[in-house]
């Protein structure tokens, strides 16, 4: 049984390995390679080759949700994992030959990838095969064919026995992605200034004074001097919650950032929660103007399961789930993905929704020149969670072609440029204001005209071709 087990486990750390904060990206390769020379050699055992690859590549790489919902890390990684030993099961079943399984590996592993983009719970997009490679050379693929063309490239790469021509190809590829994505420069800079107010991780909403954390983001502020150049100021999400207490325009909280606002001259975007209805929330990002103004609003589209919302509530109450940690669900906006201010538009993707290339680029088809990520991980031990979210940011920047600007209470915060590099990234827990000139930029990517969907109808027509090739294969051999 250990002998079985072993190789399928150790390929599946080298893949976790590749994931970020490890990010050794050339193990993602090296770990899908030991995994197909396994699968090819025991077709009889393919289903529970994948299931342990999968268990081994996802326990690490999503250990950050235990200290959220131990019963939904579980639930998640069972899911996944069967979703991926699924996908080595067909494989064989649509495969005669070496050759064709390899083929066959690629497509059903890929299309496993595809389905935890929207499932379960809408998709939970963590610790893909493309987040592993943010560190690599493949991220150049981003502006072309976004994550699901880097998981693609992975696999083929990884499983195919033609390695100079994959190179070969893949690297002209890589080189067109990074010489051209049809993006540019308009010609002008936004300077903004975002504030991380610093505090612990690891804490919950219900466990914490909402005051206490507006305070640090306000302290850190008041170090802000008046200054012609700056543009805008941002704070991150949900740091001003009025839950409970009406709504935010009625506030002290309010008044307080308008004073600020005032005072610096320059429109603040601000994080807040509001009640909506007795069971429900609302966790929006708004546009305080100068004049105290609320110009712009935009309501988070996809929510954080068992974090904003509990799916399987009555169930998991039933089985003693700490469901009381999230005692409302937030009500899920409807409205497009972008805030106008200083005289530009901005992509919004709250927190989680970075993690999916779609909303961010509906605010780029509507004209953004950036992008902006005010997020929380205050409620996340260790930075399994917040660094993946960094690598999500790079991959949504290379794909648009835009500037990130990813602003998180405890961490992390960061300028992410439209080439994907980081720059002035926070720590963890410390309070900091960061400053920077960032590019404004116009036009559309192949990815962002494109978008997933027909890099998934491919992969579904492959799939087809495959199912009809094997299926011609048996009707001939029973002849």
């Amino acid at each position: 049984m250990i002998r079985r087990i072993f190789r399928p486990i150790i390929a599946g750390l080298l893949v976790a390995s590749s994931m970020p904060p490890w990010g050794w990206w050339p193990l993602g390769i090296i770990g899908l390679g030991l995994y197909g020379s396994t699968a090819l050699q025991r077709r009889d055992k393919s289903f529970s080759t994948g299931l342990y690859f999968a268990i081994a590549w996802f326990l690490p790489s999503m250990a950050w949700m235990w200290f959220l919902t131990s019963p939904g890390y579980i639930i998640a990684v069972l899911i996944f994992s069967v979703m991926h030993g699924c996908a080595g099961y067909v494989a064989t079943q649509l495969s005669s030959t070496t050759a064709s399984h390899r083929t066959a590996l690629v497509i059903c592993h890929s299309l496993a990838e595809v389905l935890r983009l929207s499932f379960p719970f809408g998709g939970v997009p963590l610790a893909t095969i493309a987040i592993g490679q943010t560190g690599g050379p493949l991220l150049g693929l981003a502006p072309l064919m976004g994550v699901i063309g880097i998981s693609v490239t992975t696999l083929y790469l990884a499983l195919t026995h033609r390695r100079f021509r994959a190179i070969c190809v893949v690297g002209f590829l890589v080189l067109l992605g990074n010489t051209w994505d049809n993006t540019h420069s308009i010609g002008r800079t936004l300077n903004l200034s975002i504030v991380q107010g610093g505090g612990e991780q690891g804490t919950h909403a219900i466990d914490t004074n909402p005051r206490d954390v507006f305070d640090v983001h306000m302290t850190a502020t008041k170090t802000l001097q008046p200054n012609s150049q700056r543009d805008a100021v941002i704070w991150p999400e949900n740091v001003i919650s009025i839950t409970n207490h009406g709504l935010f325009l009625d506030s002290p909280e309010y008044s307080e950032i308008v004073q600020q606002a005032k005072r610096l001259n320059v429109p603040f975007v601000v994080g807040i929660t509001e009640d909506a209805g007795q069971n429900q929330f609302t966790n929006a990002q708004v546009v305080v103007e100068v004049d105290g103004t609320i110009s712009g609003r935009y309501d988070k589209v996809r929510r954080v399961p068992f974090g904003e919302y509990m799916p399987l509530r009555s169930l998991l109450k039933s089985l003693g789930a700490p469901t009381d940690l999230v005692p409302r669900d937030a009500r899920a906006g409807t409205s497009r993905g972008w805030l106008d201010f200083a005289d530009t538009r901005a992509s919004v993707a709250i927190s989680w929704e970075i993690f999916f290339g779609g909303r961010v680029n509906e605010g780029v088809t509507d004209g953004a020149t950036f992008i902006i990520n005010p997020t929380n991980g205050s409620s996340y031990t260790w930075t399994i969670l917040q660094t993946q979210q960094v690598a999500a940011s790079q991959l949504r920047a290379r794909e648009q072609g835009r500037d990130v600007v990813q602003i998180s209470p405890t961490g992390f915060s960061a300028f992410i440029d439209s080439n994907g590099t980081v720059h002035n990234r926070t720590s963890i827990g410390e309070q900091q204001v960061l400053e920077r000139s960032i590019q404004l930029r116009s036009g559309r990517t192949l990815y962002s005209r494109m978008g997933n969907g027909v890099y998934i109808w491919c992969l579904l027509i492959a799939f087809a071709l495959l199912a009809r090739r094997r299926s011609r294969a048996i009707r001939i051999g029973a002849s």
